[in-house]
């Protein structure tokens, strides 16, 4: 890397945003050239702008505290200053949309937390060890919007990220059915116990909007290019419940899965532990070396052990078995603000200027 890229964050001062400045303030590809939320943030230092919501235990970086916020609807304020942005906004789906493809139409590439775009048919919704080969359809999408650098790319939804790793070693088994159980921490709402008192010794069996997106979102990433889209794959068949629990940062999941062709117990867990993908084979910064954990121990993964994994990038799995009405079942974990949000973000950044889709302004 001859020089770093120049980054912005937009939606800098909420969850994600902040998780963002914690992973980017000393990236070695990366710097901080613009931070923009709303307008009531815009015009103040960025630590008058979270004072009293900042969420995490570390401090503000000293190379963002005294930076100025930027008003997020001034786009040329940002991205003139920036090669590509990190998009983690928190408006209507309809808004975003829109503001994310204003963004890419100033030749800016966009990198998106958010669900607006991940339906898009021309938009890569990427996790880099799985699928890298859907940044092909960047080229179609930039016809569409009129651009010669900008586009969309998007990480999927936190709550597939502590099961979808696990399957995806074993597609050409062919599995045909899978029900997972998500248990979602509070982060994943934006929330600290602090800011949400009512979750404590608390489970809520829903999570608007989390359930479609589980059973849907997976098949998009295991599917392909066809002419001018990314076509979904048919099969498996997924059904999902997603619950509230009471952690402050990790998602668990309880999955069980059917497949079209025998494996043995022994066979999965190899494939587990020898899974990796470009991130790992290219050392990209933010890669878990390994990808995935597989624990012997029947109580493991633990949710407040396991999340940190390889800087919280990593996958922890456990309790692989045979089932009486699925073929196996396992225990999935994952770090949702982490590999989930803010990391696959920066791990998917990496990747995409690793390929050569975002160029130097």
């Amino acid at each position: 890397m001859d020089r770093k890229y120049k980054v912005g964050i937009i939606g800098a001062t909420g969850m994600v945003g902040q998780r963002f400045i914690t992973l980017l303030h000393d990236h070695p590809w990366f710097s901080i050239a613009a931070l923009a939320a709303s307008s009531s943030s815009a015009g103040k230092t960025y630590e008058e702008a979270v004072a009293g919501r900042w969420v995490f235990d570390t401090p503000i970086p000293e190379t963002v505290r005294n930076m100025t916020v930027l008003d997020a609807a001034n786009l040329n304020a940002v991205t003139d200053a920036v090669d590509f942005v990190f998009c983690a906004v928190n408006m209507p789906k309809a808004e975003i949309k829109a503001l994310e493809e204003a963004i890419a139409r100033t030749e800016t590439p966009v990198i998106s937390n958010n669900s607006a775009n991940r339906g898009v048919p021309d938009v890569p919704m990427i996790i880099p060890e799985i699928n890298p080969q859907h940044a092909e359809i960047i080229p179609v999408q930039r016809r569409r919007l009129g651009t010669r650098t900008g586009f969309i790319a998007v990480k999927p939804n936190c709550s597939i990220q502590s099961y979808v790793p696990a399957i995806s070693p074993l597609m050409d088994l062919e599995p045909t059915r899978i029900v997972v159980s998500t248990y979602q921490a509070i982060s994943g709402a934006g929330k600290t116990f602090a800011r949400w008192p009512e979750m404590v010794d608390n489970v809520i069996p829903y999570i608007g909007g989390e359930e479609e997106k589980s059973e849907q979102e997976p098949l998009k990433i295991w599917g392909h290019i066809e002419h001018d889209q990314i076509v979904p794959a048919a099969s498996p068949v997924i059904s999902a419940h997603c619950i509230r629990v009471a952690a402050s940062d990790g998602h668990l999941a309880t999955c069980w899965m059917s497949l079209g062709k025998p494996v043995s117990k022994e066979e999965i867990i190899a494939r587990w532990q020898a899974y990796e993908g470009i991130p790992q084979k290219a050392h990209l910064p933010s890669a878990p070396t390994p990808f995935l954990q597989y624990f012997e121990d029947p109580s493991r993964p633990q949710t407040r052990l396991d999340r940190d994994f390889e800087r919280g990038m990593g996958i922890s799995l456990g309790r692989l078995r045979g089932d009486t009405l699925f073929d196996w079942r396992f225990v999935g974990l994952s770090h949702n603000t982490l590999r989930g949000a803010a990391g696959g973000g920066v791990l998917s950044a990496e990747y995409l200027c690793y390929a050569g889709y975002i160029p130097y302004k």
